[in-house]
């Protein structure tokens, strides 16, 4: 009988296993589904962001730096709050002294310009009257000991006032080019700004729809799940179960085998007994036979040397009685027709059984699978009103309009604005070309009339030269009174208002002033509330919204859209889990057709529990088969009867000894072995059936005890294990919505209409108006401001100058006083006029 070393020990571990199972069944473990996989969600909210402009650096910023030094000395005053609020809510109550008071740097400035068109036109009228009567910007009439040093003074202030006005002239000339140039780009910058917030306003539902519509990612993910969970439950149903079924088929397999050895054992035991009786009746007459001959023989007078074989011949008799043997019949008969089932094939079968049960689980909760797929594919009714619910949705459509008319409304005036920024820069290039002109004939009158003065000495020398400087500088003297007054207009008309633009916007613009104004409740009307205008029920902080674009942040934190609108009511898709966990509860898996031992297997495996097998008195067989079928050796006592034979004289006693030894030497060929080799394989036979007997009893009892509490425990294991997946499955199949959830959550409150462009527009509004217009406008009337008052001493000096370039009438008689001059103009001999 063949038998599975530590048999006891694989039966106690079995139950062990059959315990953990059930532990392991009824826990919460989820690793065969494991986590919900990361869903990639496709960005809802557009990229926007306004390239922020920024005027680079360059050679006027000092330009720029001095002249807003200037603007901040001629307005001390600061944001003028309650003016403007008055001007806003009830501009008919704004006195003009209020604006008077305000503007009073301005006003001296207006008294300068006034001042300045009345004294410098009154003054070149005066000056062309003397002019025509002869009596202003004549000639020396003598020469005088300090005339030299007159001269060289007025040259040199000349020349320097004249180099100011040169270096005024073109910077006045670059900053109206650069001017100019700004406009243009400045004003196509509205249209693009108020295109980005419109594409703010307008892609805000669109957006929103897309995020709705994502519900899909989760959807098609639970879906496609949904097709792979009834195997997947089927899996795991069999992976936590088939060590235990595993272990118990494997149980029956080796009891079925072991039944059959023992069953075999045991019919070859009493079929040996049978044999090994039949043989001791056939054995008993021939020894009896041998022994008498060969006590005969032995006993003869003539026998020599046969004493000692004598002795063995006395000894030749049988030594066991198989006849003494206890009876197996009972045992034979309770295990008639045993084993009647096919252990190995039922185990088999078990198994495929057993192993089918991923498919079985599916064929069973196919319905199922279809109901939770409809339940599935439907929207929850909260995501459908996400999107209408959101505030400002209805007001979406009406800003996106509003901000294309004013898009609309604003190309003709920014064309109308270009226009008159050309007229503006003509004006201006005209001006300054009068004052390059101014320039060029005092340079001109300085280079004539100093080379003039160089060649008095040159008797053949003519005063052309010096006549022609005069001229120049007088020249130049007719067209600064001339242009005047249009100069200083255009430095005031452009003063007033880059400089107000200046001091009331750009200052209090950079310095958040105007964002406090308009956060100052009451300083608006109502009709430019922005809070009342959006809806909201907050007051919005102008200036805190505008710090949180800059950085970044969502209208959701900007307007605080959550005090108007409960984000998490539309995100609550309970209902729509709770249909989802109804249905899963619906889950059924029958694994009552799984039948680990079929009714002929059992009845085997009662019949071996009550055959008595490990009752049979085996120490019986043990004690006949410890004695010889012999008592001694006739193989031996054959060679002894062989040796005697050839030392026997008496040739008839060798003779008969002889045929008695080959008499002994054919017992022990035809009877014997096979009587020996009979009690070796009984030997074997009540060896194995008795040390299995009593164990194979206890392993049927526990066995059929076992499977019985298999059978019964199997199905409530199943649906354990069942609902035990089904809750990890909807926990995974939540976490692929809490996945969207979330998602919402943060695309809603930090991503969509990220309001950067809003910021980025103010800020790019500031560095147009201010940086790009402002600064190179309000350059432009400083230095023309510049030359127009630079214009004053370049005439004095001009006219003063002149009278040195003409011819002299009269000289001084001391000729030493010429070498003291600082200048040495020659004596000339006549005057010519």
């Amino acid at each position: 009988m063949v038998r599975a070393p530590g048999l006891l020990a694989a039966l106690l571990g079995l139950g062990l296993a059959l315990a953990l199972a059930l532990r392991r069944a009824g826990a919460a473990d989820c690793g065969a589904l494991g986590p919900a996989e990361r869903l990639a969600f496709a960005p809802a909210a557009k990229t926007r962001w306004l390239a922020p402009r920024v005027r680079p650096p360059g050679p006027l910023d000092p330009l720029y730096g001095t002249v807003r030094r200037f603007l901040s000395v001629v307005q001390l005053n600061p944001l003028p709050a309650e003016l403007i609020k008055a001007l806003l809510n009830e501009p008919s109550s704004v006195k003009a002294d209020e604006v008077v008071r305000y503007e009073a740097g301005y006003v001296v400035c207006a008294v300068i310009t006034g001042l300045y068109l009345l004294v410098v036109p009154t003054a070149g009228l005066c000056f062309c009257c003397c002019r025509c009567r002869r009596r202003c910007g004549g000639r020396v009439k003598m020469e005088h000991k300090t005339m030299a040093c007159e001269r060289g003074t007025l040259v040199a202030f000349l020349l320097l006032t004249t180099l100011v006005l040169l270096i005024g002239v073109v910077t006045a000339f670059v900053t109206n080019q650069h001017t100019h140039e700004q406009m243009g780009p400045s004003a196509k910058a509205l249209p693009e700004t108020l295109l980005s917030l419109r594409g703010l306003v307008s892609d805000v539902p669109q957006e929103l729809q897309a995020v709705a519509q994502q519900f899909s990612l989760p959807q098609e993910q639970v879906l496609e799940e949904l097709d792979g969970v009834s195997r997947s439950i089927g899996n795991v149903i069999h992976t936590q179960l088939k060590s235990t079924v595993y272990e118990v088929l494997a149980s029956v397999l080796s009891l079925g085998q072991a039944l059959q050895v023992s069953v075999d054992q045991l019919r070859a035991l009493n079929a040996t007994s049978t044999e090994l009786q039949e043989g001791q009746q056939a054995l008993a007459p021939a020894v009896q036979g041998h022994r008498e001959r060969l006590l005969a023989l032995l006993q003869e007078p003539g026998c020599r040397g046969c004493a000692e074989a004598l002795d063995r011949a006395h000894a030749l008799e049988l030594g066991a009685d198989f006849s003494q043997v206890p009876s197996v019949d009972d045992a034979l008969h309770r295990l008639k027709g045993v084993p009647e089932a096919n252990f190995s094939s039922m185990v088999q079968e078990e198994n495929s059984t057993f192993n089918a049960l991923p498919a079985l689980a599916a064929l069973q909760t196919a319905d199922v699978i279809r109901e939770l797929k409809k339940v599935v594919a439907q929207q929850p009714r909260e995501l459908r009103t996400l999107v209408e619910a959101f505030p400002g949705w209805e007001a979406a459509a009406r800003w996106s309009q509003a901000l294309e008319e004013v898009e609309q409304s604003s190309r003709p005036y920014l064309k109308e604005v270009q226009r008159y920024e050309k007229y503006r820069w003509i004006v201006g290039c005209v001006l300054c070309s009068v004052v390059l002109l101014v320039v060029v004939c005092n340079l001109l009158g300085l280079n004539l009339g100093i080379w003039g003065l160089c060649n008095r000495e040159d008797p053949s020398h003519s005063e052309a030269k010096g006549e022609a400087g005069a001229r120049f500088l007088m020249v130049g003297v007719g067209f600064s009174f001339l242009f005047a007054a249009p100069l200083i207009l255009l430095v005031f008309a452009t003063f007033l208002m880059g400089g107000n633009v200046q001091t009331l916007v750009c200052q209090s613009w950079e310095s958040g002033e105007l964002y406090e104004f308009a956060d100052t409740p009451g300083n608006l009307p109502s009709s430019m509330n922005l809070s009342q205008l959006l809806g909201l029920k907050k007051n919005l902080s102008v200036l805190l919204a505008y710090q949180q674009c800059k950085q970044g942040a969502a209208l959701w934190t900007v307007l605080q859209l959550n005090d108007s609108y409960d984000l998490e009511k539309h995100l609550d898709i309970s209902q729509y889990t709770a249909k989802l966990q109804q249905e899963l509860q619906k889950l059924k898996v029958d694994v009552k057709n799984l039948d680990l031992l079929s009714p002929a297997a059992r009845q085997d495996l009662e019949a071996l529990q009550s055959s008595g097998l490990e009752s049979i008195h085996y120490p019986g067989f043990l004690v006949e088969i410890q004695k010889p079928v012999v008592n001694i050796s006739v193989e031996k006592l054959a060679q002894e009867l062989e040796r005697l034979s050839q030392t026997q004289g008496n040739t008839v006693l060798g003779q008969r000894l002889q045929k008695e030894a080959q008499g002994l030497r054919n017992l022990h060929q035809e009877k014997l072995l096979l009587q020996q080799s009979l009690v070796a394989k009984l030997n074997l036979s009540v060896h194995a059936l008795a040390s299995s007997a009593p164990l194979l009893q206890l392993e049927t009892s526990d066995v059929l005890d076992r499977v019985t509490h298999l059978e019964g425990e199997l199905p409530t294991w199943a649906t354990r294990i069942l609902k035990n997946e089904s809750e990890c499955f909807l926990t995974r199949e939540m976490g692929y919505f809490s996945q969207y959830v979330a998602w919402v959550r943060e695309e809603v409150t930090q991503r969509i209409a990220t309001c950067q462009p809003l910021s980025g527009a103010l800020d790019n509004g500031r560095v147009i108006l201010c940086d790009m217009v402002a600064d190179p406008w309000n350059a432009f009337w400083f230095c023309l401001g510049w030359c127009a008052f630079l214009l004053i001493p370049s005439v004095i000096f001009a006219v003063k100058t002149s009278k040195y370039f003409r011819p002299i009438r009269k000289r001084l008689s001391s000729a030493s006083s010429e070498e003291t001059q600082l200048f040495h103009i020659p004596r000339v001999t006549s005057l010519k006029l």
